[in-house]
């Protein structure tokens, strides 16, 4: 009989091996591809076609340029000044007679351009959406200078609240709001995003949304399972001698009592929620923790580009791998 290695043998963490390297390999060397990031639609539209009406001269390029040259910026990381050459010299190889917006157009039109997020239409069946949010600095200092002298009062954050679904990773909903602004006032938007004609058959988040303006939005958008964990010390608000229909938390809380909360998390799926820290994760590792705008609007722009970008990037092939014995 084969013994366990060290790790399973201790309790340590599972080791897994990716099954389609091959195909995994390949998608993270398309992802360097410029041919994928400035594509023929892009350079289609990539002149204003729309007659806005109003006096003045009309925008020369459209938000699709806008958007494609941003969105360059942030997947190979160079500032604006960097991406106007960067993407001028791409489009005199490629022949084409468009030139970049310039740095200055950038940064103007990127105030207020809006973004779409999602790269594939949404799923026509059920939906499990996991929920939560993370942040970005937007300045503060390194990690030499806090292990040095510690924290300084000058750090501020853009918290940027997402929506996964569960069985094919995307990222369908995605918000950005400022450091102060709590996780629970952030999910009636984001619910709000899910086409009507959708159906939610689940929302995983965690403790953060254990909160009534919650379970009051999910309830008003038809959702059959609400896998938010109760605090530790909640109490049941709805008795069962009420009229009123059942509270979803309290449902929760009644099974939580009768069989714990690690055999209630196991029978709800509440560990798919670790889907959102690896989106979140991946998103980080690949475009870092920061923003580089100091104004709100382009920081919002940023951060919605990165996730777009990673959208993008999922299409092209995720790894699949499985536990090692």
């Amino acid at each position: 009989m084969k013994k366990p290695t060290k790790a399973r043998k201790h309790g340590g963490k599972k080791q897994y091996k990716v099954r389609n390297w091959r195909e995994y390999n390949q998608a993270l060397v398309d992802r360097g591809k410029i041919i994928f990031w400035v594509t023929d639609e892009a350079l289609r539209q990539w002149r204003e076609q729309k007659k806005t009406g109003k006096r003045g001269k009309p925008r020369l390029y459209s938000n699709l340029a806008i958007e494609t040259a941003l969105t360059l910026g942030q997947v190979f990381h160079i500032p604006l000044r960097q991406v106007e050459g960067f993407l001028g010299s791409i489009l005199l190889k490629m022949g084409s007679v468009n030139k970049s917006p310039d740095y200055s157009t950038l940064s103007v039109r990127a105030e207020n351009l809006s973004v779409s997020i999602r790269v594939r239409s949404v799923p026509d069946e059920p939906l499990h959406i996991v929920v939560d949010s993370t942040g970005a600095k937007v300045y503060g200092e390194g990690e030499w200078k806090v292990r040095q002298h510690g924290w300084s009062k000058r750090r501020t954050w853009q918290k940027l609240h997402l929506g996964i679904d569960e069985k094919t990773g995307d990222i369908l909903l995605g918000e950005v709001t400022g450091n102060d602004t709590a996780d629970c006032e952030v999910l009636p938007s984001l619910l709000a995003q899910v086409p009507a004609e959708t159906k939610i058959v689940q929302v995983s988040a965690d403790g953060a949304y254990d909160k009534r303006i919650c379970y009051e939005a999910l309830k008003k958008r038809v959702v059959n399972q609400i896998a938010i964990p109760p605090q530790r010390n909640a109490r049941i608000i709805e008795h069962g001698n009420s009229s009123a229909p059942p509270f979803a938390r309290d449902e929760n809380l009644r099974r939580i009592r009768r069989v714990g909360r690690k055999r209630w998390k196991e029978e709800v799926g509440y560990h798919r929620r670790s889907l959102a820290e690896n989106a979140m994760f991946r998103l980080k590792t690949i475009f870092t923790d920061k923003v580089r705008s100091r104004k709100k609007g382009i920081e919002r722009v940023e951060l919605l580009i990165r996730v777009r970008a990673l959208n993008l990037m999922t299409t092209l092939g995720m790894p699949k791998s499985y536990v090692v014995a």
